[in-house]
């Protein structure tokens, strides 16, 4: 009787063909691309007008000077020819020079003598006389990193992030004199309240994305941070979790992931308040840490809400509240020194992942504590009332 018999598998080795066939498809299309460009698709076709874009990134003003921090966005490069503030026409500097390539950054240098509080209209033109507007709605000395300042945003950080974070930890003793019911309650609520924080920080990025140049893409910017921290975190949960690691270290860990998710989005409140008094809208500024201070007092309840039933010990609490709240006083210096509407994007939609993956995580404990008796409208009462407590601090924010 014949014995089947299994043919060992061949081991492939990566060789000179197989990486032609790999870079081939890339050069025929490099050359399709080549071919369009020279030939224009035999259309023929030219823009009856110049396409330019410059944006605006940052304006800093000094006795005397107005520097102004421009970027082309458009497809070629574009040469600044003239600069009019209000109706006057005003010499200029620029920086590397006043051409522009693509995609690359320069500086207008304005010797010009403007009052505190004063508005002013800034007309730059180009070689091909299009105008591009910035607005300085009231002039204010834009701050220098120096010790003073630099103590000044750590100062608001603390305010906004680490002293009410630690204020709300302060409750974990009390706390956790409660039943098993009232756990999970507080666990809805603390899913209520990062579901909130999680779909106002996603907003603010949306709305930061829209004053960003095209070219950045300020949505898929949202998209590749948003999705690529949910998926870090959530393979380190996974591999945590594989590792055999006991329960009350998994909900140690789950705390951690819950101050980690909520110190990023304290580094957005940190930009919006530094990024206000970088501009001299020093009421909105403080209205702002008001409001954050109110509302940042709820999350500390949220980072503690899994070991409440566990005895994490003084270091470990001590570690998340500068976990969730540190960030704060970074966010703030960035604002406040070096506002940069890629970069408030970027951590912004870095803080969205990193709370909607950790809520992922509360909702997968609360359904493990509740596997034996279900309780459903305890889940629902307490993400109500997570969601309510932002919604009604917002109030004193927005």
């Amino acid at each position: 009787m014949a014995e089947n018999t299994v043919s060992p598998t061949r081991e492939r080795h990566f060789t000179l063909t197989t990486a032609a066939l790999l870079i081939l498809p890339l050069v025929i299309l490099g050359g399709v691309i080549w071919l369009f460009l020279s030939t224009g698709g035999g259309l023929k076709l030219s823009s009856p007008a110049p396409i330019e874009a410059l944006s605006f990134e940052r304006t800093i003003l000094k006795p005397g000077q107005i520097e102004i921090y421009v970027r082309n966005a458009g497809p070629k490069e574009v040469q600044i020819a003239q600069v009019i503030i209000n109706d006057a026409i005003w010499p200029f500097m620029a920086s590397p020079g006043p051409v522009i390539p693509r995609l690359q950054t320069a500086v207008v240098h304005l010797d010009y003598s403007w009052s505190q509080g004063e508005a002013y209209r800034i007309r730059l033109f180009s070689t091909n006389a299009l105008p591009f507007e910035l607005k300085i709605p009231a002039a204010f000395s834009t701050p220098e990193p120096n010790r003073r300042t630099f103590l000044a945003f750590t100062l608001i950080g603390l305010y906004v992030g680490v002293i009410p974070i630690f204020l709300g930890l302060f409750w974990f003793p009390a706390l956790r004199q409660l039943g098993r019911g009232a756990m999970v309650f507080l666990m809805a609520v603390t899913s209520g309240l990062l579901v909130f924080l999680g779909l106002d920080t996603v907003s603010e990025a949306l709305e930061k994305a829209a004053a960003i140049s095209s070219p950045f893409q300020g949505i898929g910017l949202i998209g590749i941070g948003l999705v690529g921290t949910f998926f870090l975190l959530d393979a380190v949960s996974k591999r945590q979790t594989a590792t055999g690691r006991s329960e009350a270290s998994q909900r140690l860990t789950l705390a951690y992931l819950i101050a980690t998710g909520i110190g990023l989005h304290n580094l957005g409140e940190g930009l919006a308040i530094g990024a206000a008094f970088n501009v001299g809208e020093i009421n909105l500024g403080a209205f702002l840490v008001v409001g954050f201070i109110i509302q940042n007092i709820t999350e500390g309840l949220g980072i503690i809400a899994p070991v409440l039933r566990d005895r994490p010990g003084i270091k470990n609490l001590a570690l998340m509240g500068l976990v969730g709240g540190g960030p704060a006083i970074l966010g703030a210096w960035i604002g406040g020194f070096l506002p940069s509407p890629i970069l408030a994007v970027l951590f912004l939609a870095i803080g969205t992942g990193a709370i909607f993956e950790v809520v992922y995580e509360i909702a997968k404990l609360i359904q493990k504590d509740t596997a034996r008796t279900a309780k459903p409208f305890t889940v629902l009462s307490g993400i109500m009332v997570g969601m309510l407590l932002l919604w009604v601090t917002g109030l004193m924010i927005k």
